[in-house]
């Protein structure tokens, strides 16, 4: 529905999507509204494999709020990656998520070119990113993540 037939529904000036995995990702919007105002939206959505759907939560952050919404994010992840698990690897799932990407993009582009995956695979590095750190094996293909 457009904004015109929807006033409850205001302008998005602004999208991040971050894939977390194969069945998470999170959206941020920033949106304005009628009286030239922005705030934030950010949700997130999940695969849920009863109804083959996904379930959503949303949180309205206002600029007021920034701030401290800011200082208390990073307070407490901080609390955890220095007090709780100082000796775990926060890296770790940046360089898999950048390693699934990348094996993504030569498929898409092995795809596009007509080749298979297995002419994919020897023509670019292989990577073996076939198992999500937070996801069991065969839960999610690729082609299931969402796009708003």
């Amino acid at each position: 529905m457009d904004n015109e037939r929807n006033p409850r529904r205001f302008e998005s000036v602004f999208s991040k999507k971050v894939r977390a995995g194969k069945r998470r990702t999170y959206f941020f919007d920033v949106r304005k509204t009628k009286g030239e105002d922005y705030y934030l939206t950010l949700t997130e959505s999940t695969k849920n494999f009863d109804t083959d759907g996904y379930q959503r939560h949303k949180i309205f952050l206002y600029k007021e709020d920034f701030n401290r919404f800011l200082a208390g994010l990073n307070e407490a992840v901080d609390h955890v990656k220095h007090e709780l698990m100082p000796d775990y690897d926060y890296d770790e799932y940046t360089r898999r998520h950048e390693e699934w990407e990348a094996q993504r993009l030569a498929e898409e582009q092995a795809a596009a070119n007509g080749e298979t995956s297995t002419e994919s695979a020897n023509t670019t590095e292989s990577v073996d990113v076939t198992e999500d750190v937070d996801t069991p094996k065969n839960d999610v293909s690729d082609d299931d993540d969402i796009s708003w």
